[in-house]
């Protein structure tokens, strides 16, 4: 029986079935556009009344959507609760599925689908409730917030929390509706992604002296961030909240090389670190960079034209709030998960950037990351119930304090 089991016997509407539904046959994979979604979504709040902002990628084909369930947005931009979730999806690609991924297959008290619990059902259910919540603005507003390319860069949320705060819309909380089984979290890991590119000289092979093998500094570079990486685990205060308790760091992918009698001129690598709210980024990051700097004489001795080069792909803080704070308890009352208590996550979320412009921020949301990425993909219908019944009450309650 699952954890919320004790809190719900209730079957969900068929509103928020119906909506799961077509959210789900709109393959929004992150390579994809979203704007079948948010479409659905924008068509949806305006057939209530309701004016969505969109905001659009470079491209034109994704977008992001923020809504204040208001008739009076403006005055409520100071007010109320975000409740956020992205709309991509991960691929399928390889992945062997009982049924079509991108077609609901509702079975034994689950929704099968890509996307169901991560976090498609999060949104469907918020849509489905959008007329609730609009009946209760003056209560507490809430407002909406679906982004792009969570699974990927987070592109979509960094470009709207600018938004929001160009536009001074500043809420008193923002829960993000990630897969948690309505537990709060409170906490997660940052993640930061790097490509290094080693530039040395090529040359035969019988003459190694007159060259700089790229593939072998390279090589030096992937052993001091492993050596950098058991540092950290041995050395840094653990944070036990965590199943991996401190901070991390590894090499995923690395190319270089053209043949094995040339000594290769280029290489490169990819690796990331995933840093405990109390370690910063850069902590990890400049012992690997100054490593990187005392190799260049030694190569450009040989090859003036050799160097080193690191360029970020993925650069996404920390997250973490006092478990006793104002949102985060209201949060769990009205879920009625106080039982589970908080917790902490590896895997990185949008909670950090909503906190960076001043929200106070909680992740709770129905569905379990367990089922996640993973072929067959469900949410529950006792999860579903119970994030309606959490809503029902969200609409019946004040804001959080403080």
């Amino acid at each position: 029986m699952s954890a919320v089991a004790e809190t719900t016997t209730a079957a969900p509407s068929a509103a928020a079935l119906e909506m799961i539904d077509r959210l789900i046959a709109v393959p929004t994979v992150s390579r994809d556009s979203n704007l079948g979604l948010i479409e659905i979504a924008r068509d949806h709040l305006a057939a209530l009344g309701l004016k969505p902002h969109l905001v659009y990628d470079s491209t034109g084909k994704k977008a992001n959507l923020f809504c204040t369930l208001a008739e009076d947005a403006a005055a409520m931009k100071t007010r109320g609760i975000v409740l956020s979730g992205h709309t991509d999806v991960v691929p399928v690609d390889g992945q062997e599925w009982a049924t079509d991924p991108f077609k609901a297959a509702h079975r034994d008290g689950r929704i099968h689908g890509r996307g169901t619990a991560d976090m498609k059902g999060f949104i469907a259910i918020a849509l489905a409730w959008a007329p609730r919540f609009l009946a209760a603005q003056a209560r507490l507003p809430v407002h909406l917030s679906l982004t792009f390319d969570e699974e990927t860069t987070f592109l979509g949320v960094r470009g709207l929390v600018a938004d929001l705060a160009e536009r001074g819309i500043k809420p008193a909380g923002c829960i993000i509706g990630e897969p948690t089984d309505m537990q709060a979290i409170v906490a997660h890991k940052g993640k930061r992604d790097f490509c290094c590119r080693i530039r040395g000289r090529e040359a035969h092979s019988s003459l190694t002296t007159t060259a700089v093998n790229a593939v072998e500094y390279a090589a030096q570079l992937v052993g001091f961030i492993r050596a950098l990486a058991a540092k950290m685990a041995r050395e840094e205060p653990k944070d036990a909240r965590f199943e991996v308790p401190h901070s991390t760091l590894q090499t995923g992918v690395i190319h270089g090389g053209i043949a094995t009698n040339v000594v290769p001129r280029d290489c490169e690598f990819f690796f990331e670190m995933r840093n405990i709210p109390a370690t910063p980024h850069d902590a990890m990051t400049q012992p690997i960079m100054e490593y990187a700097q005392a190799l260049l004489p030694e190569m450009r001795a040989v090859a003036p034209e050799s160097d080193i080069r690191f360029e970020i792909n993925m650069d996404l803080p920390a997250f973490g709030i006092a478990a006793d704070a104002p949102v985060v308890k209201w949060a769990q009352q009205l879920a009625r998960t106080q039982h589970l208590g908080t917790g902490a996550v590896s895997f990185a979320t949008e909670a950090s950037l909503f906190a960076g412009i001043g929200i106070p921020t909680v992740v709770l949301g129905p569905g379990s990351i367990a089922q996640a990425h993973k072929p067959d993909e469900y949410i529950t219908y006792e999860q579903v119930a119970a994030c309606e019944q959490f809503f029902a009450r969200l609409a019946e309650a004040p804001p959080p304090a403080g």
